[in-house]
């Protein structure tokens, strides 16, 4: 049996094999997977888009479906991605994955990121205002220091 030796770098073969890329429906977390697909497509990395599904405090609900609506919001955006995926198909040819995980926006990237060993995490900008002040989920992920990030405005 033959033993493989790792020599040190060979091109082609050193960039990320995971890109996450956080998505919800905004124009700028759509312009982040666009980018992130470009980034799978040249390092041939697969590209697993994640839909973190928001949960309610009990009884914040008032009863209201809210698991139905962000649900749809999810089916929604899968639909969207597969009829993209259709048009450019053989053009823009990417290994991509859907994933869903339950929480806030930050833990459940963080959770997505971990579970599927993301080498990096793309992200758009945030288009609240009060983010700016407060801080956004890409600046949260940037000061974890555990991927390299990348904020699609």
């Amino acid at each position: 049996m033959t033993e493989h030796v790792n020599t040190g770098f060979e091109r082609g073969t050193d960039g990320p094999k995971v890109i996450l890329a956080g998505i919800d429906g905004s124009d700028s977390s759509l312009r982040a997977v666009a980018y992130a697909a470009g980034l799978a497509r040249r390092q041939n990395a697969l590209l697993a888009l994640v839909y973190v599904q928001p949960v309610m405090a009990a009884g914040a609900s008032l009863g209201a479906p809210v698991a139905e609506a962000t649900g749809e919001v999810a089916e929604g955006i899968v639909t969207a991605i597969r009829e993209a995926a259709e048009r450019l198909k053989g053009i823009f040819d990417v290994r991509w994955e859907f994933h869903t995980f339950r929480g806030d926006p930050y833990a459940g990237l963080v959770s997505a990121a971990e579970e599927l060993t993301a080498d990096a995490v793309v992200v758009g900008a945030s288009e609240q205002a009060g983010h700016r002040i407060v801080g956004s989920v890409a600046v949260r992920l940037v000061k974890a220091g555990r991927w390299p990030v990348t904020v699609v405005p």
